[in-house]
Order: structure tokens, then C-alpha cells, then sequence
């Protein structure tokens, strides 16, 4: 009898945050449940590939498509049945992802809790969280198959995608099984063995596993303990009581503002007859304002005039100084002419041997300049005096309309005491309600969002609970199969597969022990190019569907990039063998695929179809 199946990752919607406006791929079906097959349509470069590619990086990856335009992107997924929403900058590759509980588009979202990518073993790694949803948490894989004293790398998610997503470039290449990297290619092959519970010493680690999880258990089981004391310390209601707490405050605030509002409007009709008196107070307002401004210009005049009337006074006497001296002191007599240095007689104007002028110079002419900044000084001076005489008259003026504003507030008050009081005691009422229902609110906020953390330590509990159930009803269970039989298993699956497609020699088709798919007696790296595509979609399904048969630790979903790449009409014959696979022994498994041309037969399976007009970097 097969096990219920209660780990395992669906991807229900992608979000791309663009500046201007949002990118919704939607993998839902009509009940709201993970669609079984998904396609993603449309011509080259129209970015179908693009939309796999963010679904990886929001899984984990190091790399997210060039889209200048997207700042995040945002992936609902269910993890073990439960939505959680996965956020990740976009631009330079973040290295953070922020993860909470909850789908898009909903109100009431819990705080987003920020998830390392590295190291993929930290125990709040978003790996770790992938992982421990697919029955995965703390496994180690060796550097080298043999046992003994190998080292040890924790599981990556990272590694489990490569039975999750089958990029374009793995299609027709000759590294499949990354032969070109030995150490790649071995953990692969670990890889494989951990989800069919066939990796070496799997009741030593599913020992220490439990062990792991029986620590986390207790400490969450702690934490819970405390935080329901210290609610019932509290007193805290239940959260329906708190609901309606909450709906009756915000009432309670809504109905003062509504009367808040009246009783304003009453307490302006009910003074309507002191509108003269306002209108009074309003000018005399103005008029204080209107002195208080002229004052201070023209106290500013007088403080930037006394400062250039210094600067023009001390220009004056230099120039009286410059004046003086000239009439002190002789002017100067040339004696040799400055062109041909011939002497000079005292009273020669020219040279006598080159009839150049020889004058000498006189003393400079000042007295123009010297009349000008007199002038100057005393037009300031006159300005100075008459805004000293100006600065007494407009304080008395300020104080004045001052006066006067003040007695046109008292008229404006003694005029609508007797009718505003009335309405005083209303608003200090209005005022006390509008605080207790605040503070309400606020008590109930905050009690919902205590039962709110409350409730998710309590899911946590039965979350690791139930983990922890499985593990070790596993670790009952008769031994698992022999790697020999699962190898055997793929290879008999991968053969029906080509069959079902009509692929030349099908029949001798087979998996070999080091997980290498043969067809005719040879490796896949011989055969052609379309050959080798139609070859490693075989592969990757016959590993999925055998591990969803068998429920194993695969994560339940498999994105596939461009099968028709290099194909024909053989694609119609791939759709037909995804449908019956997945209305049969696939039901409740996800597969979404990007192609360029799907068969019609798939119309009905397309979420989204792109082109040259609508691709998804217009």
C-alpha cells in the first residue's frame, strides 16, 4: 500500500516586479490547485526559457535572466501543501532570499524571513527549508563513492534541481550526466541514489536525521510553550473575540470621525451671526502682518546702508589723502629721453635727436572721482537719516495693529463664547471615545498578531512532527531496494518511453549501472543530435515518474526547456506519452514546459503563448 504523500514543492504563480507595472505567470488550475502540465509557448527569443529561468533563481540559483527592467521576482510555491511565497532581488544576484507563508495578492502577510543561499547547509539556508520539505534535511554526499573516511558535502537544493529542470543546452549535448566534470558527475549519481533511498549507509543517516529532528522538535516544542505562557499571561482573548474587537474598534473611530465632523459644522452654523466681527479680526490680522514685514525690511535697509555708507566714507578719504600728496611732492622731470637716451634740457616737451614727447607726467586727476563718491556719501547719509526717523513711527505702527488684533480676538471670543461651550464638552467626548477605541484597536492588533505567532510556532510543531513520523516509520520499513534494482528499473522505463515514441531500437535501449542511457549497444553520445534529445527527455522522465511512483524524496515538479529542439513530428508523440502519465500513475505531479511550437493537442494546456508582439520583453 502506498504511502500518503505529504512533502514535496508545487510552483503555483511567478511575479516579475517590473519599474512601471508586473509579469504574472500563473501555473494554476481552475480549482486553484498546481496545473498537471503547464505550457509555456512561443517563438525564439520571446522568453519562454526566461520564465523557467526565474522560477530556478527564485529556487536558488547563482544567475537570473538580463531583464533591465525587473527589480524582483516573486515565486508562490506549496511546500507540502502549504503556500509560501520566495522573493529575490533582481540585478546584482542577490544572495538572500525572503520567504513567509501566504500567496500573492493577499492582505495580512506575515513578516518575510530572510533565507541565506549560502551555505546551502546552514540550518536557515533557503536550501535547508527546500529541502526539508522533500524528506531531504541534513543529508551528506561523499567526494568519492568508496566508503571509509571520504569527505562529506551537505545536499544542496541545488543538486536535487538537476532532476527538476532539463535546460536547452542538456537536450542534444554529450554531457547528459555532466561527464565532462568527474565530480559533478558523481554527486549526480548520488543524487539519484538519495532520492530512491539507495545511498550508502541510508540507516546510519536516516539514524542521525531523526536524531536532528528530534533536537528541533524539542526546542520547537519549547519555544511553543513559552509563547502560549506568556499569551495566557496575558489574558489574550480568542481570535475571533479578537476579530471583533478589532471590527468594532475600527467602527467605534469611523462613527467619531462622522460625528467629529457634525458637531464642527454645528458649532460654524451656530456662530454665523460673529462674521463681521471675524472679518474684522481677519483685517486687523493682515494689517499686524503687513506693519511687521515693513518694519523688518526697513530694518534691514538700515543695517545693510550703515555698512556702504562706511565703505563710501573711507573711499573719500583716501582719495583727500591721494590729493594731498600730490601737492606735497613735486611731479617728476625726465632727463634722458626714454626712446633714444639722448639728455634732455628742463624745458624740452620733445627730444631734440628723435622728436619723441617727452612731457613728464603730473600728478593724477582725483578730484572727478573724488566728487562723485562725496555725492554718493551724501545720498546715502540723507537715505540713512530718513529711515531712522522712518524705524520709531512703524515700531509704534506694529504695536498698534497689534493691539487692535488682540481686541478683535477678544470681541470674536466674548461674542461666541456662550455659543461655542456648549460644544466643548461634545468634543472632549468625542476626543476620549476616539482615544479608548484607538487604544482597542491597538490591543487587538496586537493580540492577533500574538495568537498569529502563536499559531505558526503550532504549525511548525506538527510540521517537524510530522517529518519525524515519516522518517521513522522509513527507518521501519523493510530494506530498500538494492541500487541494482532501481538501476534496472530505469533502465526498463527509459525503454518503454522510446518505445511509446517509436524510437529505432527501443527494444535494446537500457540503463547502465552508472545511470549512462545506451541505445543499439552504444552510448547516447553516439547517436545524432535529434536522437540524443529525444534520448535525455527519456532519461530525465523515466528518473522522474519512477521516483513519483515510488514516492520517493523528489521534490514532485520537473521543468522541461524546448523538447522540439531538433525534433519533428516526434513532439506530438512526447505531449501524448505527459498526458497519460499524468491523468494516471503522475496524478498530483507538476511538469511545465517551455516550447517554441506545442502540438495542437496541447492547446488546452497553454497558460501563456508569446510573440514578436507580446514577448515578454516588450
Amino acid at each position: 500500500m502506498r504511502r500518503e504523500r505529504i512533502h514535496g514543492i508545487r510552483i503555483r504563480r511567478l511575479r516579475l516586479h517590473a519599474e512601471d507595472r508586473a509579469y504574472d505567470v500563473d501555473f494554476r488550475g481552475p480549482a486553484d490547485s498546481p496545473r498537471p502540465l503547464s505550457v509555456i509557448a512561443g517563438a525564439f527569443g520571446t522568453g519562454k526559457t526566461t520564465i523557467l529561468e526565474f522560477v530556478d533563481y527564485c529556487l536558488g540559483a547563482s544567475e537570473h535572466p538580463a531583464m533591465p527592467t525587473v527589480r524582483a521576482a516573486t515565486l508562490e510555491v506549496e511546500l507540502s501543501g502549504t503556500p509560501y511565497l520566495i522573493e529575490r532581488a533582481v540585478g546584482e544576484p542577490s544572495t538572500y532570499a525572503y520567504v513567509c507563508p501566504g500567496r500573492l495578492d493577499e492582505s495580512g502577510a506575515t513578516a518575510p524571513e530572510r533565507r541565506p543561499l549560502r551555505p546551502a547547509g546552514a540550518t536557515n539556508s533557503l536550501s535547508s527549508l527546500l529541502l526539508s520539505h522533500c524528506k531531504l534535511e541534513g543529508v551528506r554526499l561523499r567526494d568519492r563513492l568508496a566508503a571509509g573516511d571520504a569527505v562529506t558535502d551537505p545536499l544542496s537544493f541545488r543538486d536535487l534541481m538537476w532532476l527538476c529542470f532539463l535546460p536547452n543546452e542538456r537536450l542534444d549535448d554529450r554531457d547528459l550526466l555532466f561527464e565532462s566534470v568527474p565530480m559533478k558527475n558523481l554527486k549526480l549519481r548520488q543524487v539519484i541514489d538519495v532520492v530512491f533511498d539507495v545511498h550508502d549507509d541510508r540507516a546510519i543517516e536516516l539514524g542521525r536525521r531523526i536524531r536532528t529532528l528530534e533536537a528541533a522538535l524539542s526546542a520547537s516544542r519549547e519555544a511553543y510553550r513559552i509563547a502560549r505562557g506568556f499569551a495566557a499571561s496575558l489574558e489574550s482573548s480568542s481570535q475571533a473575540d479578537l476579530f471583533d474587537l478589532e471590527r468594532a474598534a475600527k467602527s467605534e473611530l469611523a462613527l467619531c470621525a462622522m460625528e467629529t465632523a457634525a458637531l464642527d459644522e454645528r458649532a460654524r452654523a451656530s456662530t454665523s451671526f460673529a462674521a463681521d466681527l471675524r472679518e474684522r479680526h481677519r483685517r486687523a490680522a493682515v494689517a499686524a502682518r503687513e506693519a511687521a514685514a515693513l518694519l523688518r525690511d526697513r530694518e534691514t535697509q538700515a543695517e545693510r546702508m550703515t555698512s556702504l555708507r562706511a565703505t563710501y566714507a573711507e573711499d573719500v578719504s583716501k582719495l583727500v589723502m591721494l590729493t594731498e600728496a600730490g601737492s606735497l611732492f613735486p611731479p617728476m622731470r625726465l632727463d634722458i629721453c626714454p626712446s633714444c637716451l639722448s639728455l634732455l634740457e628742463t624745458s624740452d616737451r620733445r627730444c631734440p635727436s628723435c622728436g619723441a614727447v617727452v612731457e613728464p607726467d603730473g600728478p593724477p586727476d582725483v578730484q572727478a572721482e573724488l566728487r562723485s563718491a562725496r555725492a554718493r556719501l551724501a545720498e546715502l547719509t540723507e537715505y540713512l537719516e530718513s529711515l531712522e526717523q522712518e524705524i520709531p513711527r512703524l515700531l509704534a505702527e506694529v504695536e498698534r495693529s497689534q493691539q487692535a488684533e488682540t481686541r478683535a480676538a477678544a470681541e470674536v471670543d466674548a461674542a461666541t463664547e456662550h455659543a461655542v461651550t456648549p460644544y466643548l464638552a461634545e468634543r472632549d467626548a468625542l476626543a476620549r471615545r476616539r482615544e479608548e477605541a484607538a487604544a482597542t484597536l491597538q490591543r487587538a492588533v496586537d493580540g492577533l498578531r500574538l495568537l498569529g505567532g502563536l499559531q505558526q510556532r503550532a504549525d511548525a510543531v506538527d510540521h517537524l512532527q510530522a517529518q519525524l513520523t515519516s522518517l521513522r516509520d522509513e527507518r521501519a520499513m523493510a530494506p530498500a531496494a538494492e541500487r541494482a534494482s532501481v538501476t534496472a528499473g530505469l533502465g526498463s522505463r527509459f525503454r518503454d518511453i522510446l518505445r511509446e515514441w517509436d524510437f529505432p531500437g527501443a527494444a535494446d535501449a537500457y540503463v547502465a549501472d552508472d545511470l549512462t542511457p545506451y541505445t543499439r549497444g552504444e552510448p547516447y553520445t553516439s547517436a545524432s543530435s535529434g536522437a540524443r534529445t529525444l534520448i535525455a527527455l527519456a532519461w530525465q522522465l523515466a528518473v522522474f515518474e519512477l521516483a513519483w511512483e515510488s514516492r520517493s524524496s523528489h521534490p514532485g515538479f520537473l521543468l522541461l526547456d524546448s523538447p522540439q529542439k531538433n525534433l519533428g513530428q516526434e513532439i506530438s508523440r512526447v505531449y501524448q506519452h505527459l498526458d497519460a502519465w499524468l491523468a494516471g500513475p503522475g496524478a498530483g505531479a507538476q511538469i511545465v514546459v517551455a516550447d517554441n511550437a506545442p502540438p495542437p493537442s496541447a492547446d488546452s494546456d497553454v497558460i501563456v503563448r508569446f510573440s514578436r508582439e507580446t514577448s515578454l520583453f516588450i
